[in-house]
């Protein structure tokens, strides 16, 4: 019988700017530190906050999901990212997709709930460095201060124009991901390594 499976290597919507981003982050003396996380596992789990099926898929993932708005629960290798009353993103290690997908579908069993893969949608693109939240503030309205955003803050909202999801990791030093739809990964990382040439 005939091998079906794909024989591309897959291929991230950043790949031509991997060097770029390490350029700058050599050049600026450990400033900035700027790089693709590629393929990250993203499932998208629509249901009710307040049904058994929330408390299920949090144990199921070895989490709770978040309640609070614009807040990141980070256990292991999964993190939940809140993006609504009724609504999380739920981001893996690359490659886990389907079995976190299968888990969250298990956990809640008959309960009403949607998951949707969509690591496919978006690429995420890792700022970090002690001039990450200056060098953000210059295309995102957002209060990026610590007081105000600090680490397991999220956000729905623009930078340089361009929607994207911010999340600031668990530790100030590891820096924000910016989770940004492939079709605008170019042109948002073109955007941001021509405002962090002043780091460099």
């Amino acid at each position: 019988m005939a091998d079906t499976a794909p024989t591309t290597a897959l291929r991230s919507p950043l790949a031509d700017a991997a060097q770029r981003l390490a350029a700058v982050t050599r050049s600026s003396r450990g400033a900035l530190r700027l790089a693709e996380l590629p393929f990250l596992a993203q499932v998208n789990v629509r249901l009710d906050a307040k049904s058994p099926a929330a408390d299920a898929v949090g144990l199921a993932l070895g989490l709770q999901l978040p309640l609070e708005p614009d807040t990141v629960v980070h256990a292991g290798e999964v993190t939940a990212v809140w993006l609504g009353p009724d609504e999380w993103l739920v981001v893996g290690r690359p490659g886990t997709e389907r079995d976190l997908e299968s888990r969250i579908r298990t956990a809640a069993g008959d309960e009403p709930l949607a998951a949707t893969d969509v690591s496919a949608q978006r690429t995420t693109l890792l700022v970090g460095g002690p001039r990450a939240r200056d060098l953000l503030a210059h295309g995102c309205a957002l209060d990026l201060h610590p007081r105000a955003f600090g680490p397991g803050r999220c956000a729905q909202t623009t930078l340089a124009r361009t929607q994207v999801v911010l999340v600031a990791r668990d530790e100030t030093r590891a820096g924000f991901w910016v989770l940004v739809r492939s079709s605008f990964a170019g042109y948002l990382v073109d955007w941001v390594l021509d405002a962090a040439v002043e780091y460099a």
